[in-house]
């Protein structure tokens, strides 16, 4: 396995369990291809992996900033974990370079896409999570969302999704999104608003919170992660 030594110090990871390394950086347009070389594509370790990033994210900010609300804890952490962000960390470690990829997806650049690098770094941090549980994690990703998170604060990136989904809109349809209240929940004490966020009559997102702001805000972040996958594509 030392064709993985190099992508091992990019992570500082060792891993014991070489099948799970192999795993998250195997694309299912691969073993569409090799059937008979590997088992399972990255799917199931990219879902627990985003399980993973949410907690120790989730942690890191809670402790970070002691005196912040719960509103603005969830903004932070949703910018940090957002497809792009991911991204971005897949290119600092280049897991590109290592990823098992179909003829044709590897040929369209599949590489560099930022939906299919955000799933794979989400399935390596599944993947070492489980060779070696979130002692091994945690460093890695703390080490890597420290510098995003300062930008994204610098910038005020995590404040308004309604507002970055709009110039989007603008920009690339000359439309400008509306949002609906589609449904509530709960009892009058605690209500949950679930509002969509539309362009015309097509939903591009819906998101759920306790004001139908903080929901608007929820469906925009969808959209805009829904926005960026297309330019992505």
């Amino acid at each position: 396995m030392n064709r993985f030594a190099e992508l091992e110090n990019n992570l500082n990871v060792q891993f014991k369990d070489y099948s799970l390394l192999v795993r998250a950086l195997t694309h299912r347009s691969y073993l569409n291809e090799h059937p008979d070389e590997v088992l399972e594509d990255n799917e199931r370790l990219e879902f627990l992996g985003d399980a993973v990033l949410d907690f120790i994210v989730g942690a890191y900010l809670y402790h970070r900033f002691p005196e912040m609300d719960e509103g603005e804890l969830t903004s932070l952490r949703a910018a940090l974990v957002r497809a792009k962000t991911l991204a971005n960390f897949a290119r600092q470690l280049e897991i590109g370079r290592f990823l098992q990829l179909g003829y044709g997806e590897a040929e369209n650049g599949g590489r560099e896409r930022t939906p299919l690098l955000c799933a794979t770094f989400e399935a390596v941090v599944g993947a070492i999570y489980l060779d070696q549980g979130l002692p091994a994690v945690k460093p890695l990703v703390e080490q890597l969302i420290a510098p995003a998170l300062a930008e994204i604060m610098a910038a005020s990136l995590h404040k308004d999704a309604k507002s970055e989904f709009q110039v989007w809109a603008q920009a690339k349809y000359n439309i400008t999104p509306r949002y609906e209240v589609s449904g509530t929940s709960g009892p009058d004490h605690a209500k949950l608003f679930t509002v969509q966020a539309l362009l015309e009559n097509a939903v591009w997102g819906e998101g759920v919170g306790p004001s139908k702001q903080r929901a608007a805000q929820a469906a925009a972040k969808v959209a805009m992660d829904k926005a960026e996958a297309l330019e992505d594509a």
